[in-house]
């Protein structure tokens, strides 16, 4: 990164803000950070399959939306491991914590690895209405369509 900056590039991060030491160490050299977060911190053990991981994305959230650095915050929303309720909270905890953009990304089978995820996909319920209720707590919202 440091040597990228000193050659006059922009340096860019994607990050599921697992480790907010490390994140806090690079912050200052980076111009731009998707944030890839899975759901509301509560419940990211039960994504992430790791005991404790909602609190390391949290702090995390905190940092970036603090920074002052350019960011995007993004869910990618599988049907079965999301619900309607549960983004609801997570996208009030990322206004709160002063998340301005935010993206919803409706799940895509095609380069999915996992034969449970990628069989028998029940429909999105990302509709305008729903979405309609999370982007007043943004100043940037967008539905990115599978």
């Amino acid at each position: 990164m440091c040597a990228a900056k000193a050659m006059g590039f922009r340096v860019g991060l994607h990050t599921g803000g697992a480790y907010p030491g490390r994140l806090a160490r690079i912050l200052p050299l980076v111009d731009w950070v998707g944030f890839d977060i899975k759901t509301s911190f509560a419940d990211y053990a039960r994504i992430t399959g790791a005991r404790g991981s909602g609190e390391g994305a949290r702090a995390s959230a905190r940092m970036l939306a603090a920074s002052g650095v350019a960011h995007e915050f993004r869910t990618t929303v599988h049907p079965r491991q999301h619900t309607p309720k549960g983004l609801e909270r997570l996208a009030g905890e990322l206004a709160a914590a002063g998340v301005r953009r935010y993206v919803l990304q409706e799940f895509r089978a095609l380069g999915c690895a996992d034969d449970a995820l990628r069989t028998d996909v029940p429909p999105s319920f990302l509709t305008d209405a729903y979405c309609a209720r999370i982007a007043p707590k943004f100043e940037s919202f967008t539905l990115r369509r599978a």
